[in-house]
């Protein structure tokens, strides 16, 4: 996970997740690509048409376009400055886009090999998820078809002494095996917590049975088991990552889209909104 993506919009917690993005260059050898997507129509939108024909509009829209790029780079030459003052090893490189923000991000990926996604996001509770729509950072957990790392809060030093993975521990928990050794390789001093959210207290044995299983078969060590009693598994993971100081969340997303996803709720989808903790996200076909 050394070609990073950051896509900003300059907020907050895209600031956030720059932060975040340029200590993990720094610890891994990695690079940046700092990412703003334009998008044409809600910047058009910001123009007045009041007077002047079609070509007077139009060439006003260009010029707003011009101004607009031109401020856009300013504001990513800062940040690139930013880095350069407190990580000057870590390259990094700036684009523009224009278009859809998932689109734009999305065809960033597959066009310069991204193998991992850090994106800023606020911090969303369980009622106030129900009652909102999909945000970018959600959508990019389900679309995106690398590792994608949610961050909602600033990390001035990211320090990861603690690592949750939050499975049922099926056969496919063992497609992220890979991705468990290159994180306890990144973070050696970091304890991993193996950790599944059981609904009915009658399910303890067997899931803490299935944890060592998992541990074993994998020869995953040092390692903590940890079962946690929750009504609802999305619910539960957010919880006890909050109890537990957890530092990272990793779990499995399966991307559903359109009715699918409708139907079948992708918990590691809620969880990487919910969690205060970084979530990391990935998808079975990565392997």
């Amino acid at each position: 996970m050394q070609n990073i993506l950051v896509p900003t919009d300059f907020s907050p917690e895209a600031h956030n997740a720059f932060e975040l993005a340029v200590q993990l260059a720094h610890r891994t050898g990695g690079h940046i690509t700092l990412l703003h997507v334009v998008d044409a129509p809600s910047a058009a939108s910001g123009i007045s048409t009041a007077g002047g024909g079609t070509t007077g509009n139009a060439s006003r829209d260009n010029v707003f376009m011009v101004q607009l790029l031109q401020r856009t780079k300013r504001r990513m030459h800062e940040l690139m400055a930013e880095v350069g003052r407190t990580s000057p090893g870590v390259p990094v490189q700036d684009a523009i886009a224009i278009g859809p923000v998932e689109e734009a991000v999305l065809d960033v990926i597959r066009e310069r090999g991204i193998d991992l996604v850090v994106v800023g996001t606020q911090e969303h509770t369980p009622a106030f998820h129900l009652f909102t729509p999909d945000s970018h950072a959600e959508r990019l957990v389900r679309l995106a078809p690398c590792p994608v790392l949610t961050v909602k809060h600033p990390a001035p030093a990211f320090e990861v002494r603690s690592i949750v993975f939050a499975s049922d521990f099926s056969p496919e928990a063992d497609l992220l095996v890979p991705y468990l050794r290159q994180l306890s390789t990144t973070f050696p001093e970091a304890t991993l917590h193996l950790l599944d959210i059981v609904t009915k207290f009658d399910r303890y044995a067997a899931a803490i049975d299935q944890v060592q299983a998992f541990a074993e078969r994998h020869q995953l060590t040092p390692y903590k088991a940890d079962i946690f009693d929750a009504p609802q598994v999305r619910a539960g993971i957010p919880r006890y990552a909050e109890q537990a100081h957890a530092d990272l969340v990793v779990m499995l997303t399966h991307g559903h889209t359109g009715i699918r996803h409708l139907l079948q709720d992708n918990i590691a989808e809620s969880v990487a909104v919910q969690a205060a903790a970084p979530v990391l996200t990935f998808h079975p076909q990565e392997h």
